[in-house]
């Protein structure tokens, strides 16, 4: 068994740093100094604790050239996205530096009491599980929240992003945050279910697949320990016949193709009302074949490469699949080691695993239909959940549909996001819980009902 984690940058193909991992006696460690630190964090005020998020966003700003190289440098995102990927952690902060008070405050409640309220504790410990794809909004829109409710956090990255895991690690503890407070775990999956099992982690988070998601519920379950999960998923783009193209064509583009299509929550099915499907095809195909391909660490480049060989030949797996069920190729569906060219398939049927199946990479599955009904059947014909985007002139009818679609997110004229402000998660096989807003602040907390009698 390996005891070291190397990471290569995906474009080059170069390899980056060696990390050794944690031993047991270190990752012990580690726990440890958790569970000593909660003890005080969870009661220090919570204008202390916001002072030293303050702090964090300053550090996040000023650094955030070198930053998303190193992010850019590790998984392949195109330099301008990991700068706006900063940007949004700093919103993240500032918008629970001004809500994180009043998140917290007791809810008083009437009843036959002299007094009755509920209080929110910190649980304590919390483990989160991340993913590579957004290797700093992942992250920090678990922890931000989490340390501010009063708990401690522990780390564990995908092995890839070992660079910008321990960089967030570096940057709370030069923030001012207490040693202990949230600590990066240099470990694989072997070591995650003692790690869970251990008494001071009294929950855990995992943003991931949904193969990965039933693993860490179960040992989660095993345990008795709440879990958070946010999965897969397989969002549909509803394009209705009386869509503005013009009007939206680029955040219909930029719904399937940010992040090189590396989005839990990007459209991957593109269901078109037989009306509109001739213009939309135009229009889609062109500002797709004109996507500005190369270095990611030129500020005009628009696609990069996949983070990994392997994601680029699954992709390239599930297409050849649904090429061979009926699926025609009208751009891309070329691979060169990590890099898939943005590719739109056509003919798309709800057999094919371009439609039942995340596509992680730039994928888009186009399924013409006769009518706006079998528009949103075709959309809920999906055990993902995670959100709908629906593209129409009129808003009215649109949200007289939002009760026929499961998923966590409903957006009209709008792609499918992430917003500090909103709560996030999905349904189904996308997971459970919520991210973001009160919600996300709460995730983690006793939510202890105290009842006096004078």
């Amino acid at each position: 068994m390996t005891s070291t984690i190397k990471t290569t940058n995906p474009y080059s193909g170069k390899q980056l740093e060696t990390y050794q991992l944690d031993s047991p006696a270190d990752l012990d460690k580690k726990l440890q100094l958790a569970d000593k630190t909660f003890r005080t964090w969870k009661d220090d005020d919570i204008e202390d604790r916001v002072a030293l998020f303050k702090k964090l966003a300053d550090q996040l700003f000023q650094e955030k050239k070198s930053l998303s190289e190193l992010m850019t440098n590790e998984m392949g995102k195109p330099i301008s996205e990991s700068h706006a990927e900063i940007e949004k952690c700093i919103f993240l902060i500032d918008f629970y530096i001004k809500n994180a008070e009043k998140f917290l405050r007791d809810d008083i409640i009437e009843t036959d009491a002299s007094e009755s309220f509920i209080s929110y504790d910190p649980m304590g410990c919390v483990l989160a599980v991340m993913p590579w794809n957004f290797p700093f909004w992942q992250v920090l829109r678990f922890a931000v929240p989490t340390l501010a409710a009063g708990n401690v956090a522990l780390l564990k990255h995908a092995s890839n992003v070992t660079g910008c895991a321990l960089a967030i690690e570096r940057l709370f503890t030069e923030a001012g945050f207490p040693k202990g407070c949230f600590q990066t775990l240099i470990t694989d999956h072997n070591a995650i279910e003692d790690i869970i099992g251990n008494d001071i982690v009294k929950a855990v988070s995992l943003t991931g697949s949904d193969k990965a998601g039933r693993k860490i519920a179960e040992l989660a379950g095993k345990h008795l320990k709440p879990s958070l999960l946010e999965l897969g998923g397989n969002n549909a783009c509803i394009i209705l016949e009386d869509a503005d193209l013009d009007k939206h064509i680029d955040t219909i583009v930029k719904a399937r193709m940010q992040n090189s299509g590396q989005s839990c929550i990007a459209a991957k099915r593109f269901i078109v009302v037989d009306k509109i499907y001739e213009e939309f095809i135009d229009k889609f195909k062109s500002k797709v074949e004109n996507l500005k391909y190369g270095n990611p660490l030129e500020e005009d480049t628009k696609m990069s490469c996949l983070a990994r060989e392997d994601l680029a030949e699954t992709l390239a797996d599930q297409v050849q699949k649904s090429v061979k069920l009926g699926a025609k190729v009208l751009v891309g569906n070329k691979q060169d080691a990590a890099y898939f060219a943005p590719t739109i398939l056509t003919e798309v049927t709800s057999d094919m695993p371009v439609f039942k199946e995340e596509t992680f990479g730039p994928v888009a599955a186009v399924i013409k239909v006769k009518s706006e009904d079998e528009a949103y059947k075709m959309a809920a014909l999906s055990k993902f959940g995670l959100g709908t985007m629906v593209f129409t002139a009129n808003v009215e009818a649109a949200s007289k549909r939002i009760s026929e679609i499961e998923d966590g997110a409903f957006f009209i004229n709008e792609m499918v996001k992430s917003d500090p402000r909103l709560p996030f998660g999905g349904t189904k096989i996308s997971g459970y819980g919520r991210e973001l807003s009160k919600e996300g602040m709460l995730a983690f907390v006793n939510k202890k009902t105290v009842y006096i009698n004078n």
